[in-house]
């Protein structure tokens, strides 16, 4: 169960016992305190003790300060001020919330002398508190007395700026990320009984309380359709699949949409090409892209974002029964393309294409993004601190790398070329669905490639970055809920009205 954070910005506050931070830039000398919260100066004289210089994001604590109104005092280092960027700020916001611990009322004193502190570095600050404070223990009904987590349920947060007013404003957008990112960590890690693609399609129905259309097309309607692809991948599992379509109609009347597309594999065994028993528990993540694409339609309507948004999720279940498809079936997309299959646990990027082509052909969107769980490959080629960018299209490659510079979520573009189309071509129809090992994160992108047609589109492998990736300031969670932020400032910085 994540803290609950209640945040509120003030001008001003009175202290009346609990955890005061005050945050610093990096230089020699702590500047005085506010007098309530250390009349006595304990903490300049605890900074030269420990030489405590302000670092980014350091710590100083000080218990019960001598004089003080405040239980504990703790000074916060941002580091030196021409390197603050708006994710620094979210990090300082994590650490903050870190140090609570166990008290109930926190104030915080966010304009350290030297910093440009405004609205949106107050509302990033209060961001970064509300994402660290994410913990996923739904399913823990018992714990050990030294592990028995103390914090308090609730705890009332103070945020003190001269920029109080504009800040309260600029949070409820922020606030709309939080819950974003939040939904997509919880999706990722609900466990697969939980969570199947009926179950999955009714969170996104869900998003009609935020004001979102929401349409669920069953397997009967994916049939007609012509889905075979998708439909290929979710038959061996006695659980059906679902394709939720959810529209958010923020923008002008009429205005050509843009649209997210995730892979939604709510289990994924690997099916007749199983893969290994050691460590197929995390497959309950490969539909992290879903939740991606759920969280950011989450965020864009609860912050009433001007733009008119499609979001699509394919929802199936990957499973070896006797209904199951085979390597060496050849199955037909709904592009009307034939696809040999090769490796059965090569199935996101047969939902993902019938989810494309649909997308392309019903909305004629500005511009496609898929997210997607789809390849170990890119994970040895960029580790888990990059995710793999892939595009047709270098304007809106720009645009994405861009903001995830901004966010923190970080993009590492890939090559597409011809020459890899002939590592997918096959015998017997169009394409095979696997290239084999090499270069295995870009063949999977050709394969993408061949169902968006002349539309701009981008592919993200999220493989690394979305799940099981290193917890940080503002992440202590196996699911990180990576995508949602990105994808935000890609809309708010580029096609907002």
């Amino acid at each position: 169960m994540s803290m609950k954070f209640d945040i509120a910005f003030s001008a001003s506050a009175v202290i009346d016992g609990g955890l005061a931070i005050q945050l610093k830039l990096s230089g020699d000398a702590v500047a005085a305190s506010v007098a309530e919260v250390d009349p006595q100066a304990v903490a300049v004289r605890a900074a030269g003790i420990a030489k405590f210089k302000g670092k980014a994001l350091s710590t100083l604590d000080i218990l019960a300060p001598a004089g003080s109104k405040a239980d504990r005092l703790i000074v916060l280092g941002l580091g030196k001020a021409d390197k603050l960027t708006a994710y620094d700020w979210l990090k300082a916001g994590g650490v903050a919330a870190a140090a609570v611990k166990t008290m109930e009322k926190v104030t915080v004193f966010l304009d350290a002398p030297g910093a440009d502190v405004g609205a949106a570095e107050a509302a990033d600050f209060a961001t970064g508190m509300l994402l660290r404070a994410y913990k996923f223990d739904t399913y823990k009904t018992k714990k050990k007395d030294d592990d028995e987590d103390k914090s308090p349920k609730t705890v009332t947060v103070t945020i003190v700026t001269a920029k109080a007013d504009a800040a309260t404003e600029q949070f409820v957008s922020a606030k709309a990320i939080a819950e974003g990112v939040i939904l997509a960590r919880d999706l990722v890690n609900l466990p697969p009984n939980v969570l199947g693609p009926i179950e999955f399609a009714q969170k996104a129905k869900d998003l009609e309380s935020l004001g979102v259309d929401v349409e669920i097309l069953t397997e009967t309607e994916m049939t007609e359709l012509g889905m075979g692809a998708l439909l290929g991948v979710a038959q061996g599992s006695s659980r059906p699949p679902r394709l939720a379509i959810m529209t958010w109609n923020g923008g002008t009347p009429g205005d050509q949409p843009v649209a997210f597309v995730g892979k939604g594999v709510v289990f994924d065994t690997g099916g007749i090409s199983i893969k290994p028993s050691l460590g197929m528990e995390d497959m309950k993540g490969d539909m992290g892209g879903a939740a991606a694409v759920t969280g950011l339609m989450h965020t864009l309507a609860a912050r009433k974002a001007k733009a008119n948004v499609i979001g699509i999720i394919g929802l199936v279940e990957n499973m070896p029964d006797g209904n199951a498809q085979r390597p060496g079936d050849i199955v037909t997309s709904m592009s009307g393309q034939t696809i040999e299959i090769v490796n059965t646990d090569a199935e996101g990027r047969l939902v993902l294409g019938d989810a494309l082509w649909y997308c392309k052909e019903r909305f004629k969107p500005r511009f496609m993004i898929d997210l997607a769980t789809l390849t170990g490959a890119i994970v040895v080629a960029l580790g888990n601190l990059h995710a793999g960018l892939f595009s047709n299209d270098d304007a809106l490659a720009d645009e994405l790398t861009q903001a995830g510079e901004t966010s923190g979520e970080k993009l590492w573009r890939m090559p597409l070329s011809k020459d890899y189309d002939k590592m997918i071509d096959s015998r017997f129809a169009d394409m095979k669905n696997s290239g084999g090992r090499q270069a295995g994160s870009i063949t999977a992108a050709q394969f993408l490639k061949r169902f968006v047609g002349d539309t701009p589109w981008a592919h993200l492998d999220i493989a690394a970055t979305a799940l099981n990736s290193p917890q940080n300031e503002i992440n202590q969670s196996w699911a990180s809920g990576y995508g949602v932020r990105l994808l935000d400032e890609l809309v708010r910085r580029n096609y907002e009205n």
